[in-house]
């Protein structure tokens, strides 16, 4: 099946779509990742099969989208991972886990739901605690133009979709989160995650910044690449 979804993510999609891809792709390691992105809408996932090889991907989808007949498609389509919504699923947890140390690729959006202003909003530290577990590295990923909301009003036009795709180059590791626990760990969990978004944030343009647009962190990277 990830055969025939990448058929069509590179072979239709750019029939759709003008596709802008930042970064060099080709550095991506096999597998053994996790890739992180803004969550703008429902074609976000076809999007990742644009720019990675890897037929071992996670997609973690919470269980309330198995009450709409969509949503049971795209978790037989992408052959997702249930999450039990509003508690911490172990058993899939410990699934993500092993499935990453075994060389998958982890596909999630840490804000845990699409944006409906496509700007970002705050992350939650969940997959900060799933890659520090399996001892990989997080891909930051940026988006543009998959929202839900402007897919719609082009295509209803049948105006071309302008979409863009940037990866942040080097890997982000989380720092060891083993030697904390209770408040202290859920502090360095948020900051890390915070750390990750105010990446995803500097790679985007400002309307889509949101939360992380006035995090100090951000405009220090923003400075950085101004300077480059």
């Amino acid at each position: 099946m990830s055969a025939v979804i990448r058929f069509i993510a590179r072979k239709i999609l750019p029939l759709l779509a003008d596709i802008e891809v930042h970064g060099d792709i080709s550095k991506l390691p096999a597998g053994g990742y996790m890739l992180a992105s803004n969550h703008l809408g429902r074609l976000d996932s076809l999007v990742v099969y644009y720019v990675i090889n890897n037929d071992d991907l996670i997609h973690p989808l919470t269980d309330k989208y198995k009450k709409y007949w969509y949503g049971r498609l795209a978790g037989r389509i992408f052959n997702v991972t249930w999450l039990t919504r509003g508690e911490a699923d172990l058993s899939a947890i410990k699934e993500f886990i092993s499935r990453l140390k075994g060389g998958a690729v982890m596909i999630i959006a840490p804000e845990g739901t699409r944006s409906k202003t496509a700007s970002l909003l705050k992350a939650e530290p969940g997959a900060i605690y799933i890659a520090n577990a399996a001892n990989v590295g997080i891909i930051p990923v940026a988006l543009t133009g998959t929202e839900d909301s402007d897919v719609i009003a082009r295509l209803k036009k049948f105006k071309r979709l302008k979409i863009t795709i940037t990866a942040e180059n080097e890997m982000y590791y989380p720092p060891n989160i083993k030697a904390v626990k209770g408040a202290e760990r859920d502090i360095l969990l948020q900051a890390s995650v915070d750390e990750l978004f105010c990446r995803i944030a500097a790679m985007l343009p400002e309307s889509y910044r949101g939360y992380y647009k006035d995090f100090p962190r951000t405009k220090e990277l923003l400075n950085q690449k101004a300077s480059v």
